[in-house]
């Protein structure tokens, strides 16, 4: 573990990192109808673009977590948060539409690196009693983020172009890569070892042996695909109910954002006081409420607000399962950290598959609160699971 002074510029650095990847998730969705009339295309296959960043985000994950253990977690988010800033100013002179979803395929792919191992330092570095605070913090950078990546984006665009837009991201992204680079000065070079894809597939095969890995990475996937597919379903459900449609989805969406970011200043004091199993209970029980706000708001303000505690709850949830993900197996921290990424991605592909299904046979009234029941039972059992160390 490392020294105090050495560890808050550990962590300053990795949030920039954090950000900076996390900033051009959603840079696109803004852009859409301004995209389509300079590229000479459609609004719907603009959209795309978000699909082109996500899929690849997700699937390259697992690849890059052992790549991380084998060459060294701080080169390979360097090298990543490079390749992130070259393909971000290259985006600046797409031509077409084709090209742009190329490079926007590409980001997706180097970005999706820098998350899981960031995570993963931190448990390199951070003792156990310490880890789920600096993990908060970490990850309230990583939702300011991806809320400023769609917000930021839509503002600057009148003044810069959408092409001023991706160089200012990919900036952004330089400056987390030269702090990464500079925060490895004067310090032992990280140990290379050749990447063994072979060796990397025994260590998922160990990984998924583990009992608690099992539980973990089953637990996320559920999370997953409960919490964030329910999202594509704001707008139709206000529109329904007469209490608005896309600009009240989108204050949903933020009001989420923004309960993670009250998490994560709550955490430390929230775990002192009642410890990381109950926390988890609270979060299910802060995520049964939002899921009943859904159901059945009289407003918009009531579903906005439900927003705000699906975000807290969601993340007291989220956040304690990364914790125990970093100690499932320390030599291979980057894996055990990429493979419970792939699982939350995974679970947020079935989310509004399953969401689909239930609130065309149910409605709203029945499959949002039922999604939140789901929740709070699995907290409850999850709560039992993650109980600290003696």
């Amino acid at each position: 573990m490392t020294t105090n002074s050495s560890l808050r510029r550990l962590l300053t650095t990795l949030a920039l990192g954090a950000f900076s990847a996390t900033l051009v998730t959603r840079i696109t969705d803004p852009l859409v109808t301004v995209l389509a009339h300079d590229l000479g295309s459609t609004a719907d296959k603009v959209a795309l673009l978000a699909s082109a960043f996500a899929l690849p985000f997700a699937l390259v994950q697992p690849i890059l977590g052992p790549v991380g253990d084998a060459l060294g977690k701080r080169r390979v988010i360097a090298t990543c948060l490079m390749l992130l800033t070259v393909l971000l100013v290259v985006s600046a002179f797409a031509w077409d539409l084709q090209v742009l979803l190329i490079l926007r395929t590409l980001a997706g792919l180097a970005a999706g690196g820098v998350m899981p191992l960031c995570i993963a330092l931190v448990g390199d570095s951070v003792s156990m009693q310490n880890r789920q605070v600096a993990l908060s913090r970490l990850l309230a950078f990583a939702i300011a983020g991806q809320i400023a990546g769609g917000s930021v984006a839509g503002l600057l665009e009148p003044y810069l172009g959408w092409r001023g837009v991706m160089v200012a991201a990919g900036t952004v992204a330089a400056c987390g890569m030269t702090a990464m680079l500079l925060s490895g000065r004067g310090q032992a070079p990280e140990p290379w070892q050749r990447f063994d894809p072979m060796a990397a597939m025994q260590r998922y095969m160990s990984l998924l042996r583990m009992p608690a890995a099992r539980v973990l990475y089953g637990s996320v996937a559920i999370e997953g695909g409960l919490v964030f597919g329910s999202f594509p379903y704001f707008a139709p459900t206000l529109h329904s109910h007469g209490m608005g449609s896309t600009a009240e989805a989108g204050l949903t969406v933020a009001a989420f954002g923004i309960g993670g970011l009250v998490y994560a200043m709550i955490a430390r004091m929230v775990l002192q006081r009642i410890g990381q199993g109950r926390m988890v209970m609270l979060g299910g029980l802060l995520c049964l409420i939002a899921f009943l706000g859904f159901g059945y708001a009289s407003s918009a303000w009531m579903f906005i607000g439900a927003g705000l505690f699906l975000g807290t709850g969601m993340y007291m949830i989220h956040n304690s399962i990364q914790t125990r993900v970093t100690e499932l197996s320390p030599p291979a921290r980057g894996s055990a950290v990429a493979l419970h990424a792939f699982h939350f991605y995974a679970g947020q592909t079935l989310g509004p598959v399953v969401y689909g299904v239930l609130l065309s046979r149910f409605g709203t009234a029945i499959a949002f609160p039922l999604a939140g029941a789901v929740l709070l039972l699995l907290a409850i059992w999850l709560g039992r699971q993650v109980q600290p160390k003696a």
